[in-house]
């Protein structure tokens, strides 16, 4: 039997051979319609030998053509009405027999019938009603017979195949969805996956599901994988909690068990195939909190019917306000950034989500105070998410101009509109790098803190106007443009190195949707002046977070893929800080905001100061430009910088 089994290896899935079985597309609907017409043709004349011998001159109403043809178009329509020709045959479920079940019986039910109005109309029946029970028995057994048969043919090749290297892996959990995934991914050619068995938190003795044994699994979760003979594992639900998730993450990687994720069947689509779903789990599967429980009518009340402003609303933050504020029905979605191509693919995004939202998109820098000017006199504006920003922290080291270009001077030349024109709230979205900065990207963003914080309390006194001006602030954001976790993903896919500038590096991380919304609770219940920190979890060090994403990809760190250290970037530090050492804080009605009691500076000698370094800055003098910013935030330290010896200048020779 082995022979026969390698020699049909060979002829008929060879890796050169077009005849393996395995690779046939599947039948078209009218070609399985007329298989089921000739073998009901079959089924007819093999009716008709058989009634040949046992009555030979029973109702000559008809000619025996005659009677086919009318057994024959009684079941094309019974066949159209239960689409029994619409299944593909190597799936064929008890289903399928169902309806071919339905079908013949139908047909037999309708011949019946047509048998006994021929006999009350004519005086004589059509057919023999043992013959009719007869060919429903040959029929349904042909019908049936055939489909087995495709599908056992293609179940045996499908066991014959070697080429294909499968996974074994394990389903974690035992519900509709876990089924449905396991069954789907055994059907499925070519397949990756080869399932051999269930895990479940629940006690099942003895319980098999699909012929696979179902155990129940323990903290040791590795010892129910290996003794399943399994080298991968699936999560297939969300019963999960992310403190749960991550340890049982950790226990498979220690044990080099392959973790992959699938989501829910009723998510999938036809588009793709059914094991290119199961993907591998993504390390922001794992740093991802428990949903957010937000107040939803403070938000109604701000954002509905009102002029939304979003600025750099093609960033990665900007992009998902605009997305999470379009949900609220605004009278009017103001978009704007100056990145003309991202900011075209997300018009195209919005116009394809939202087709019934008002919204106008703007290429505009946020240093150019004229074209502000003349969008804010054009548009009566309600509220500004103002997200605008270079971000880059060794960039802007390099460039600090640029920084104070964009972060300080953009966010001046909006805060000053927003009260000229007398807009409602006008919402920054800051850093955890403001705190204590030790580069030129964290000073300009403090600085633009600074600036929005003092300008609120100068309103209220002089009595200017009434926009509310809140600051949000929060830490490094999961997937968002330049972050680690993009970057790492890209290193991995290339082989390596994972690159990282110290080994003991930490950094807080969160969630684009996260943040969003994060950003909108604190802009609906902010009374104006206030900086919003927000709660960012445990940090994470940044080596444990490259080491578990070069496992989760299937591969060792240091063996397939190296980890090289590449020492701090300029204005890098080991950790980031959301408060500074004056700063206290005051809790919210949100467990997740905090309110951070900052000393409100004297607007007046901000604001000439801030002066003073947008116009250094437009005279590129980087030196100066660093020099006055240190002026303005004393807590500012370079850190690995050119800048660091400005540090020590006294503030005349800084001049």
């Amino acid at each position: 039997m082995g022979k026969i089994n390698r020699a049909l290896n060979n002829i008929l899935s060879g890796p050169d051979n077009a005849l393996d079985i395995r690779n046939i597309k599947y039948l078209p609907r009218w070609a399985v319609m007329l298989i089921d017409i000739g073998l009901v043709t079959v089924s007819t004349v093999l009716t008709i030998l058989i009634l040949l011998d046992l009555a030979p001159n029973a109702y000559p109403l008809l000619s025996y053509f005659d009677k086919t043809v009318v057994v024959v178009a009684v079941n094309i329509i019974f066949f159209y009405i239960f689409k029994t020709y619409a299944g593909i045959i190597r799936y064929s479920s008890n289903i399928d027999a169902l309806k071919l079940l339905l079908a013949t019986i139908s047909s037999f039910i309708s011949l019946l019938a047509i048998n006994y109005i021929s006999f009350f109309f004519l005086g004589e029946k059509i057919f023999l009603v043992g013959g009719l029970l007869i060919n429903l028995w040959i029929s349904f057994s042909l019908l049936f017979l055939f489909r087995l048969g495709v599908k056992q043919v293609y179940e045996y090749f499908k066991i014959l195949q070697k080429n294909e290297s499968l996974i074994k892996a394990v389903i974690l959990g035992v519900d509709e969805n876990a089924i449905s995934i396991a069954g789907a991914l055994d059907i499925e050619h070519p397949r990756r996956f080869k399932i051999v068995g269930f895990l479940t938190q629940g006690s099942h003795k003895s319980l098999r599901i699909l012929d696979k044994p179902v155990l129940r699994h323990t903290q040791k979760i590795h010892r129910e994988v290996k003794s399943l003979g399994a080298d991968a594992i699936i999560f297939s639900e969300n019963t999960f909690s992310s403190e749960e998730k991550f340890q049982l993450v950790e226990e498979c990687l220690e044990h080099d068990i392959a973790v992959y994720n699938a989501p829910l069947v009723s998510s999938w689509d036809d588009n793709q195939p059914i094991a290119k779903k199961v993907k591998t789990l993504q390390i922001e599967d794992l740093l991802d909190r428990e949903p957010i429980q937000l107040e939803v009518q403070n938000k109604i009340e701000q954002l509905t019917g009102r002029t939304i402003l979003v600025t750099g609303a093609a960033g990665s933050i900007g992009s998902e306000i605009v997305r999470q504020v379009a949900e609220y029905n605004p009278k009017k979605l103001i978009i704007l950034d100056q990145a003309e191509t991202p900011l075209h693919n997300l018009q195209l995004e919005i116009e394809s989500k939202y087709p019934e939202l008002n919204f106008k998109v703007i290429v505009c820098d946020v240093g150019n105070q004229k074209r502000l000017e003349l969008m804010f006199r054009n548009q009566n504006i309600d509220v500004i998410y103002h997200a605008a920003a270079y971000k880059h922290v060794p960039l802007m080291e390099s460039n600090p101009h640029e920084a104070i270009s964009v972060n300080i001077m953009g966010t001046k030349n909006l805060a000053d509109l927003a009260i000229k024109y007398y807009v409602g709230h006008f919402v920054m979205v800051s850093t955890d790098k403001a705190v204590n900065p030790s580069n030129v990207m964290g000073a300009s963003k403090r600085a633009a803190e600074m600036y929005v914080q003092s300008l609120y309390h100068e309103q209220k006194r002089q009595g200017w106007g009434k926009t509310k001006f809140i600051t949000t602030r929060f830490g490094n954001v999961l997937g968002s443009n330049g972050s680690v976790v993009p970057l790492f993903k890209k290193q991995i896919e290339k082989g390596g190195p994972v690159t990282i500038t110290h080994p003991d590096i930490i950094r807080y991380f969160m969630t684009i949707p996260e943040a969003c919304q994060l950003v909108l609770e604190a802009g609906a219940m902010g009374k104006g002046g206030e900086i919003f920190v927000f709660d960012m979890g445990e940090p994470v060090k940044i080596m444990d977070l490259a080491i578990k994403m070069i496992k989760l990809a299937g591969y060792q760190p240091n063996k397939h893929i190296k980890v090289r250290i590449t020492g701090l970037r300029p204005g890098e530090k080991l950790y980031e800080e959301l408060l500074n050492d004056e700063c206290k804080t005051l809790p919210t009605h949100h467990k997740k905001i905090m309110i951070g009691q900052d000393v409100v500076r004297d607007y007046e000698m901000i604001n000439e100061k801030i002066i003073k370094i947008i116009k250094s800055a437009s005279k590129l003098k980087n030196e100066k430009v660093v020099a006055k910013l240190k002026d303005l935030i004393p807590e500012f330290k370079s850190n690995n910088s050119l800048y660091e010896r400005l540090d020590n200048t006294p503030e005349l020779e800084r001049e």
